[in-house]
């Protein structure tokens, strides 16, 4: 049930969690952190230890999401516009490869076994699904099927079996699962306005869906195919980042201009933490202290302290940052 199981979040009790994890030896820094510029084409890499951008270049045309290879030593960052993606070293950030001829990847993942890449097509309002071959920077995706999903396919989940892949359709208001042996879409059901970020719960029990055109996240019971609760975290809900201790999970409200923590035992909302300026993407430190969150109207990062719930600096980087990411940071359970 995670370090976090069994108590009761209270404003002081939290405070003493952090502490707990933050008690945990953690290995310096040592590494850049990444992040998406995604109007103009370009990534920055910012010095953790002066929180400053130390450099950026150019990648392909709208670099939304990033994704590290399973094995770990590679960072995928996709380019929706110019169908492709660049290979990152994921401590430096030096490119690696360009992999062209992906079509439209606006969101990427691997299914847990390693075996399926699977790209969300937004623009193309398309699944594309490949077989894994090879690890690293030089791995080969085989293309096996493109599915036809309208309209607009966003933000991907999938079942701890690697049986099913799950898609949020932001246009048609819909979740899809798609059976990943033979590629096919099992299942359709209806949910809010503009579902974004999907989360699947460490007990592969419960899918969240950011209801981005409200303020709430779906919880869905995906075996019974059907809305189980709502909860109301801000306007605009819309990805997930969770907080490595197998129990909490960040969601970015991006209109409300907050970051709320859920509790995904309870399916409840924890608390909330002011973010301004399009909250969108996250990632956390491996000692659980500092939430970096891509300010998506600001040409900024703000680096938040989850004890005191405020940010407490922010980084000037490019045009609409998306995606972010670092090497050492807290485990994605």
């Amino acid at each position: 049930m995670g370090l976090l199981a069994g108590m009761r979040v209270t404003a002081g009790r939290w405070r003493v969690v952090v502490a707990a994890l933050l008690a945990v030896p953690v290995a310096g820094w040592g590494n850049v952190v990444v992040v998406l510029n995604s109007g103009e084409a370009s990534v920055s890499l910012i010095d953790p230890a002066t929180r400053s951008e130390i450099r950026r270049f150019d990648v392909g045309k709208e670099p939304h999401h990033l994704m590290r290879t399973p094995d770990g030593r590679a960072l995928i960052v996709a380019n929706a516009m110019s169908n492709d993606l660049h290979f990152l070293d994921p401590a430096t950030g030096e490119v690696r490869r360009r992999l062209r001829n992906i079509p439209d990847p606006y969101q990427l993942g691997y299914s847990p076994d390693g075996r399926w890449f699977v790209t969300a097509a937004l623009r193309l309002d398309r699944v594309d699904v490949y077989a894994v071959e090879g690890e690293g920077a030089q791995v080969a995706f085989r293309p096996v099927r493109q599915i036809g999903l309208p309209k607009a396919p966003s933000h991907l989940a999938f079942s701890a079996d690697s049986q099913f892949a799950f898609v949020t359709l932001q246009e048609s208001h819909e979740v899809a699962a798609i059976r990943l042996a033979d590629q096919t879409v099992t299942w359709k059901i209806k949910v809010g306005d503009l579902p974004a970020g999907i989360w699947m719960t460490p007990d592969d029990r419960h899918l969240l869906v950011g209801v981005m055109g409200q303020d709430y996240v779906e919880v869905i019971d995906w075996r019974a195919q059907k809305t189980v609760k709502r909860i109301t975290t801000g306007k605009g809900a819309h990805n997930f980042r969770p907080l490595g201790d197998g129990r909490h999970l960040f969601v970015s409200n991006r209109v409300e201009d907050t970051v709320s923590l859920i509790d995904q035992i309870t399916l409840e909302k924890k608390f909330d933490i002011p973010v301004p300026h399009g909250p969108d993407c996250m990632e956390v430190s491996a000692d659980g202290k500092l939430l970096w969150v891509t300010q998506r109207w600001a040409k900024r990062v703000a680096v938040v302290d989850v004890v005191a719930r405020k940010v407490v600096q922010t980084i000037p980087v490019g045009k609409s940052p998306h995606g972010i990411f670092f090497a050492n940071s807290a485990p994605w359970k």
